[in-house]
């Protein structure tokens, strides 16, 4: 969606927060011994608790109320029985809509005691999401995202997987833009128009490059096997730069 006037800006603002709160609340949750439905029905009690209601189980009923996904499972992975266990990363992504907006966000843990590779790749998770939203602004070519996340994932040794795209958010869960490449793309001549609403979510990996199907109809892996972590803002391209709504607060 393009924001058009100060209703939709509070209503974005106000879904926003709730996905984040959301999220900071799972990740301080996530602990050994508890299954991915226990942390699920945190998300769930949180986001029912803010008048919300869960993303993908409207849009698309999905089965859960966000995507937990571990390991070699980096997206879309079903809440259930599988223990989280000491050296995990657990992927959640949290997207909700209230009052007809919807946000989206999603970030990485590590389960200590992980490897420091694994805690690397962690930091610079989010530091190659903030590349790409640093590109984010009216104006300005949506190419410039996938450019900047391409260069740090280059320049610090790590690779992107190249079929899991950003994407239009804001009067549905998935919209126009859609497939917004987190990835150098030499085709994407599209350019950020004022109040663009949409996501930044560069995969970055230890050595994936694709994100494959799995044996149920939503959770995906990386391909080749390797760790891989997703951070994402949903984000508003403004005259002065991205305009952030994920962020945790009241």
């Amino acid at each position: 969606m393009t924001v058009s006037s100060e209703d939709d800006l509070a209503g974005l603002r106000r879904i926003g927060r709730i996905v984040a709160n959301a999220l900071e609340a799972m990740g301080k949750a996530v602990e050994p011994g508890m299954t991915t439905r226990e942390l699920d029905q945190v998300g769930r009690a949180f986001l029912e608790a803010a008048g919300a209601r869960p993303a993908p189980e409207l849009a698309y009923g999905f089965p859960g109320a966000t995507c937990i996904s571990v390991n070699e499972a980096i997206a879309h992975g079903i809440p259930g029985d599988r223990r989280i266990r000491p050296g995990d990363l657990v992927n959640i992504d949290v997207s909700a809509e209230r009052d007809g907006y919807f946000a989206d966000t999603g970030a990485s843990f590590a389960v200590p005691p992980v490897t420091r590779a694994v805690e690397r790749l962690c930091t610079d998770g989010r530091r190659a999401m903030w590349a790409g939203l640093r590109q984010v602004g009216s104006g300005r070519p949506l190419a410039g995202i996938g450019q900047a996340v391409g260069a740090f994932a280059r320049r610090n040794g790590y690779t992107l997987v190249r079929n899991l795209a950003s994407h239009g958010v804001g009067l549905s869960l998935h919209e126009a833009p859609t497939e917004i490449a987190t990835w150098p793309d030499a085709s994407e001549r599209r350019i950020m128009g004022d109040g663009l609403v949409f996501t930044v979510e560069p995969f970055l990996s230890l050595g994936a490059t694709f994100a494959a199907d799995g044996d149920d109809p939503w959770t995906l892996y990386s391909q080749p096997r390797a760790p891989t972590v997703q951070y994402e803002h949903t984000v508003v391209a403004a005259r002065n730069g991205p305009l952030i709504l994920t962020m945790p607060g009241r």
